[in-house]
């Protein structure tokens, strides 16, 4: 790995709107983004007006159906090209991803591969799109079922994965034949920024893809979302954030994809195996800094082996090297901002409160940066904040089931319904928890189960539709069904 200097990194990324092809300055005084590491700033951001984010839309919709009309090889050359491309600087993209966001390079270094798998998986769609012909079962008319581009897209991103969440977006929108205007995180836009770049380069027309970045979320969210021409609207973030577009969505009555909040089970029985128990736990726990909607965020686990599992949790998580990303072996890296530190430190106080036991960590990170401890509780209270709500930090909270019932009613016990894991060598009960667990998706001896080819998406209040895998190119796509005489044949 060749990782350029940061300096040199940072002077080659756009810092504009990209609106129908042109990189344009905000009209708005810029927006810094900061190294959440030292809190010191990186760059200026161009902060767009809500009249640039309509520009943005105009320019989407004036070339939408030319765009619709490219043949399906085409995009999906396209988007290898853009696969390509991100390869050849996965160090550049690695590194800036540590800077605007914090997590440490290899990690980086593995979102930018699963980043970029969403781009070669929808280029592998793209000529895949099939409709189909036949009879009606009267026999009276044929029938031609069809697929056909949704329209234009709004697409916001969150600032936890900027690359992975803005190519599972964009990836199939653009196979699809859609036009689009990307709006990523205000935290952590450099990234986006650069893939859009990308895009640009190996020759995706002016029009097709915009990015505007501001401030101002909600007005130039308002402006698109209340357009007649917008189409689909396609969201990753908070539940709350989610229902208040999907409540705009409905005045429209647009095509919506919604992935949102998670509070992930893990549970563990007596018949697991506990060294891959312990393993898939810290990969669940502690990836991205415990910043994933998908992060194990309640560790439910038998009474038998609790102890010994936090045992040996607590003494894998003493061992991790926290820090700056850029520094050889550092595990856990910052919390975006000072505010997220803030909320994490309370949930922990909260537990500890109410009876839970720290087995390590459970402090802030003294100095410069946004830093806060990998911490292992046991004991924990079934109504402190770290069980009812998203952590989203390196926090993991230890509760106790005594049978297969309660441990399925523990897991159940939230409004969301994103992720769940489970640990247990008896293959009828690993079955049984697939059908009695309420989740989207499950990790079965497993702690990383995210694929381009696989459906990622949730229920409950964890969202609705698919990306990814076939799923996924079918959120950008209409089905049309048209309807013919029955062919009559001369006698």
């Amino acid at each position: 790995m060749s990782y350029p200097t940061e300096a040199d990194l940072l002077a080659k990324i756009p810092t504009q709107l990209y609106i129908g092809g042109e990189w344009v300055d905000g009209e708005n005084d810029p927006f810094t983004v900061f190294d959440p590491a030292t809190g010191e700033e990186l760059v200026k951001v161009a902060n767009a007006t809500p009249a640039q984010a309509r520009a943005a839309l105009d320019a989407a919709v004036a070339v939408k159906d030319e765009w619709a009309r490219t043949s399906p090889r085409h995009r999906s050359d396209l988007l290898r090209k853009a696969f390509d491309l991100l390869m050849e600087r996965r160090d550049e993209f690695a590194l800036l991803m540590t800077l605007e966001m914090g997590k440490p390079l290899a990690e980086a270094q593995g979102e930018v591969t699963y980043g970029g798998e969403f781009l070669r998986w929808f280029s592998e769609q793209a000529p895949r799109v099939f409709g189909r012909y036949g009879q009606i079962p009267e026999g009276t008319a044929r029938m031609i079922v069809s697929k056909q581009p949704v329209g234009p897209c709004f697409l916001i991103t969150p600032w936890n994965f900027p690359l992975a969440m803005a190519t599972r977006k964009i990836g199939p929108a653009l196979a699809a034949g859609n036009t689009m205007v990307v709006k990523p995180a205000s935290l952590t836009p450099l990234t986006t920024l650069y893939m859009v770049k990308v895009f640009e380069e190996v020759g995706v027309p002016a029009g097709v893809i915009n990015v505007i970045t501001s401030r101002d979320t909600a007005g130039v969210s308002d402006i698109i979302m209340e357009d007649d021409r917008l189409r689909k609207v396609s969201f990753t973030g908070s539940t709350p954030v989610g229902i208040g577009l999907m409540k705009k969505a409905a005045d429209k009555v647009l095509r919506t994809s919604m992935e949102l909040g998670g509070n992930a089970p893990f549970v563990v029985f007596d018949d697991a195996d506990l060294d891959k128990a312990v393993d898939g736990a810290i990969a669940a726990k502690f990836r991205n800094i415990g910043q994933a909607c998908t992060a194990a965020n309640r560790f439910i686990v038998q009474e038998s082996i609790a102890d010994e599992f936090a045992r040996r949790v607590g003494e894998r998580v003493a061992e991790f090297k926290m820090g700056r990303g850029t520094e050889e072996g550092v595990v856990i890296g910052p919390l975006v901002e000072e505010k997220a530190v803030n909320k994490v430190a309370e949930m922990v106080d909260d537990a500890v409160a109410k009876g839970a036991e720290v087995v390590t960590g459970g402090k802030k990170g003294e100095g410069a940066g946004y830093f806060y401890e990998a911490t292992v509780l046991k004991g924990v209270s079934l109504d402190a904040q770290v069980v009812e709500e998203e952590i989203f930090g390196p926090v993991l909270p230890i509760v106790t089931f005594a049978d297969e019932d309660e441990a399925v009613e523990l897991a159940n016990a939230s409004e969301y319904g994103l992720m769940s894991y489970v640990f247990t060598e008896n293959f009828s009960r690993a079955q049984r928890m697939m059908d009695r667990i309420e989740a989207g998706m499950m990790g079965l001896n497993v702690g990383v189960l995210s694929n381009a080819a696989a459906p990622f998406g949730g229920v409950k209040m964890s969202g609705m539709g698919k990306e990814g895998s076939f799923e996924g190119i079918e959120e950008y796509l209409n089905t049309k069904y048209t309807a013919f005489p029955e062919p009559h044949t001369d006698k």
